[in-house]
């Protein structure tokens, strides 16, 4: 149980840590689309670690 309450607290560390990026001069005109799919993908891979039986 206290693992997976750290796991969430990682994953959402993380997602807080690619909203404070700098924003590149040349990554201005390609949007959310590279971190909201990474988001996507994090959370995808967290409901499958948190679904699989132990």
């Amino acid at each position: 149980m206290l693992g997976t309450i750290l796991i969430v607290l990682l994953v959402l560390m993380l997602l807080g840590a690619v909203g404070t990026l700098p924003t590149w001069s040349h990554s201005r005109s390609w949007g959310y689309f590279p971190s909201g799919g990474l988001g996507l993908l994090v959370i995808v891979l967290l409901i499958v670690l948190l679904v699989r039986p132990f």
